[in-house]
């Protein structure tokens, strides 16, 4: 009896022992280590940016037609009769332009845009029923105010290409047209006509905020008055519109919000620790 109360000690005690040592030898769970947490972009990705630039364009007047007068045609008791110049060109010209915006999304932004169109020189003709012939010239100038909406197409490696659409109205100066030959002289006319534009470029990422434009804008200003009635010419000329064809250079930069500039941002991740196993 006694030997059998001494072997079961043995054996529970043997079994407590060999339990854990045992459990060691099983396989244990390795745990992985999770991905990297990217954390998500602001929902807000919208925000303010102002932008100057720089042009070259060339301008085409559609036609110019002129009233003759024997009198000031403020005497409504005179019929004018009416002609046009044989022709008229405008040499291409600089312009500087500011303007401030909204980039709304990813792919949507607007802008407002005022641009100064420096002088170019005008030359032009006119003709008479004998055939004799006139030199005309004068310059004009031009301030552009357009409000402007993009579609940002999408961004690839920092160069995003896009579309626009613009409107709005153009102060258009003509200087004094006269004959370089003879005494004739009409003062120029300045006015405010209505202008419409269409634009197409791509823009490139140079930092977090700051973006290179580059682009071709076609600007169409409405026709108006051109110039005065004069004692010593005829008058009043109207020219029928001018079309301009614009390559533009510029930089905008953007004050907050996402421009599609910035890479996303890996959130820091602890590692785990290290599990050991036999």
């Amino acid at each position: 009896m006694f030997n059998i109360k001494r072997m079961a000690v043995l054996a529970a005690l043997f079994a407590g022992l060999a339990g854990p040592a045992l459990a060691a030898d099983l396989p244990q769970p390795i745990e992985e280590a999770p991905p990297p947490v990217v954390e998500a972009l602001p929902v807000d990705v919208g925000g303010w940016y102002i932008r100057g630039d720089i042009d070259y364009h060339k301008s085409t007047v559609r036609g110019i037609d002129y009233m003759t007068y024997a009198v000031d045609p403020c005497n409504c008791s005179v019929t004018p009769g009416s002609k046009s110049f044989d022709f008229g060109k405008l040499k291409g010209g600089f312009s500087l332009g500011g303007g401030v915006g909204y980039k709304i999304n990813d792919y949507f932004r607007t802008d407002v845009t005022a641009d100064y169109w420096f002088k170019s020189n005008f030359n032009g003709g006119t003709s008479d029923l004998s055939g004799a012939t006139s030199v005309e010239v004068s310059k004009m100038s031009a301030l552009l105010l357009l409000a402007n909406a993009y579609v940002d197409i999408g961004t690839w490696h920092g160069i995003t290409p896009y579309v626009g659409a613009g409107i709005g109205g153009a102060h258009i100066k003509w200087d004094t047209v006269h004959d370089p030959n003879t005494p004739e002289t009409n003062p120029g006319s300045s006015n405010w006509r209505f202008a419409y534009a269409l634009m197409a470029g791509a823009s490139y990422c140079l930092t977090d905020r700051v973006i290179l434009d580059a682009g071709y804008r076609f600007t169409h200003i409405q026709g108006g008055r051109m110039f005065e009635w004069s004692p010593t010419s005829t008058g009043p000329g109207f020219d029928r519109g001018i079309n301009t064809h614009e390559v533009r250079g510029g930089l905008r930069y953007q004050f907050g919000g996402n421009n599609g500039c910035a890479a996303p941002v890996v959130a820091y991740q602890p590692e785990p620790e290290p599990i050991y196993t036999k």
